[in-house]
C-alpha cells in the first residue's frame, strides 16, 4: 500500500482566473456597483451657439449571494483505516469540486439557484453556424471576434476559450494546399494564439448545448474580455466537520459552502458560438 502515491481523480482545467475574471473578496451583503451606460455627446456649435445638453446615463450592476456547497459522510472504520487519512483528503477535494464548479458556472451558470454565466447573459454577442448547427470554420471565428470588436470591446487581453472537440476541429482545418491554416498547439505551453488573440481549451465549456435538430451534441467558442467577468465571493469558505449528529452509528459527515455570484461588466464583452458540431 502506498499512500503517498495516491491517485487523484482527473478534473477539467478551470480556466476563467487564469484568463484574467475580476475577483471580489470578502463581499458583505447584497453588492451594488454603478455603471455608466451611455456617455455624453459632443456637438460642434457656431460662435456664441448654445451647446445641447447632454449627461449620459448611469445603471447599476447587482450582485448577491447564492451558495454553492458539497457534502460527504464517512464512517469510524474509514476514519481508522483509511490511508492517506480520509478527512483530508475529502477537504481537498472539496476546494477543488467547488473550483472547477465555479469555473464550469462561470462559463455557463443559469441553472437552479446558479448565477447567470457568460453563455446566459443577455446581450453578448452571438454568431450562428446553421439551422441545425454546423462544423466551425474560421471564418465563423473571425466573426465572433467581430461581435465584440464592433462594440469598442476588443482588447489586447481578450481571449479566446473552448472545449477540447471544438480545438481538435479547429486544429485539422486546412487550406487549398492540404496546409494547416492554425495550430493551436505552436509555441510554449500557454501561448496558444488565433486571430493574434489567446486560446484557450477546458472541458468546461458545455459540449451538451442544442440547436434545431442537433439535440445535445453542440458545444460553444467563446471570445471575450475576461477582466469584465465578476466573481463576488461572499465572506469566505466554510468547511464543518460533524461527528455527533450520526454519532449512533459512528458516522462523521462533512460539508463544505461558499456565497458567490457572477456577473459581467459589459455584455458587450462577450460573444459566442454555441451551435458546433464536431
Amino acid at each position: 500500500h502506498l499512500p503517498d502515491n495516491f491517485v487523484d481523480v482527473l478534473r477539467a482545467k478551470s480556466v476563467v482566473t487564469e484568463l484574467g475574471a475580476t475577483i471580489l473578496p470578502g463581499l458583505i451583503g447584497d453588492v451594488s456597483i454603478p455603471t455608466r451606460t451611455a456617455g455624453a455627446t459632443a456637438y460642434f456649435v457656431a460662435e456664441s451657439g448654445s451647446i445641447t445638453e447632454s449627461t449620459g446615463t448611469f445603471g447599476t450592476i447587482t450582485m448577491s449571494p447564492k451558495v454553492m456547497g458539497a457534502y460527504s459522510k464517512f464512517s469510524h472504520l474509514m476514519k481508522l483505516q483509511a490511508t492517506p487519512e480520509i478527512e483530508g483528503l475529502i477537504r481537498d477535494d472539496f476546494i477543488s469540486t467547488l473550483a472547477t464548479k465555479l469555473d464550469t458556472v462561470a462559463l455557463n451558470g443559469g441553472g437552479s439557484n446558479e448565477p447567470e454565466g457568460i453563455l446566459q447573459t443577455t446581450g453578448i454577442g452571438s454568431v450562428a453556424i446553421g439551422t441545425n448547427g454546423g462544423a466551425i470554420t474560421l471564418d465563423k471565428v473571425l466573426d465572433l471576434k467581430q461581435t465584440v470588436a464592433v462594440d469598442n470591446a476588443d482588447v489586447a487581453s481578450c481571449a479566446f476559450v473552448t472545449n477540447t472537440a471544438v480545438e481538435n476541429a479547429l486544429s485539422k482545418l486546412k487550406d487549398g494546399n492540404s496546409a494547416y491554416h492554425l495550430s493551436p498547439y505552436a509555441g510554449a505551453i500557454g501561448s496558444q494564439q488565433i486571430a493574434n488573440r489567446s486560446f484557450m481549451v477546458s472541458n468546461n465549456v458545455p459540449s451538451n448545448l442544442t440547436k434545431g435538430s442537433s439535440s445535445g451534441v453542440c458545444s460553444a467558442l467563446i471570445y471575450g474580455n475576461f477582466s469584465d467577468l465578476l466573481v463576488g465571493l461572499f465572506g469566505e469558505s466554510e468547511i464543518l466537520v460533524d461527528p455527533y449528529t450520526l454519532s449512533q452509528t459512528g458516522v462523521t459527515s462533512v460539508r463544505i459552502i461558499q456565497a458567490l455570484d457572477v456577473k459581467v461588466r459589459h455584455a458587450e464583452s462577450f460573444g459566442s458560438i454555441q451551435d458546433i458540431t464536431t
